[in-house]
């Protein structure tokens, strides 16, 4: 039986944050319109409450694309009155996914994983686009270290709903105690976790830890990389005592 481990994408692997600005700056003044620090922030903030309400089922992932948009084309200067959101969606997508930027340390920790845990499998579990996920893998090299994908656009599920989860362990055909969900969100990776009753890492805590702690059934925090090497390596000795 494998250690399977399912990894969050954004602000675990790879640097969203960084490719979104890169790309948001691109497709804007290609379209004519103005692009600052401050745009970036607006989007930013319309973008995370957008994809609160796409886990909640209140709206689809075209509304989403639409609506982030629509509402950015406000603060820009330039004249947006006959540019499609969705158009500039596309593009936007695909410009993150030639622009992939690591995380300071996450190509060693996958390297210490595969040199130091004996049957580990490493699987990719994300809410987002496809081609936008599948673009940065590559351009970062993570794809070198990944041994699956599940992406909700392809999947038609997003976390933390427990059939994003009851998909990954029909396909890994692994029960769910020999997995390991690591990520940043605590709506997301911790409460889909949680729904899915496997065992989570809150990566990078922020805030009231302990409350978060309590409300999402978190096993286990950790705040470096090698701090999460070192849990998910005890994690996986622990496991194979219990076999």
């Amino acid at each position: 039986m494998s250690k399977n481990f399912l990894f969050d994408l954004d602000q675990t692997l790879l640097d969203f944050h960084a490719s979104e600005k890169i790309a948001l700056g691109k497709v804007l003044q290609a379209n004519g319109l103005s692009f600052s620090d401050e745009i970036y922030h607006a989007f930013k903030t319309c973008n995370k409450s957008l994809w609160g309400e796409l886990e909640k089922g209140r709206i689809n992932r075209n509304e989403l694309f639409e609506q982030r948009f629509r509402y950015i084309f406000g603060f820009c200067d330039g004249d947006s009155s006959d540019i499609d959101p969705l158009r500039v969606n596309s593009d936007f997508i695909r410009t993150m996914s030639e622009n992939g930027v690591l995380l300071e340390g996450a190509l060693e920790l996958l390297e210490r994983m595969r040199s130091g845990i004996e049957d580990a499998r490493i699987y990719i579990v994300s809410n987002g686009a496809t081609i936008n996920a599948k673009g940065r893998i590559a351009s970062t090299g993570l794809d070198r270290y990944i041994d699956g994908l599940f992406i909700s656009e392809d999947m038609k599920v997003n976390k933390p709903d427990p059939e994003f989860f009851e998909i990954v362990l029909r396909t890994i055909r692994e029960p769910r105690e020999s997995c390991i969900v690591i990520g940043d969100s605590l709506t997301s990776d911790m409460e889909g976790a949680n729904n899915a009753s496997m065992t989570s890492v809150w990566f990078m805590p922020e805030g009231d830890t302990e409350a978060a702690v309590r409300t999402y059934g978190i096993d286990y925090c950790a705040s470096s990389y090698d701090e999460l090497y070192q849990i998910l390596k005890t994690w996986a000795d622990s496991f194979d005592h219990m076999e």
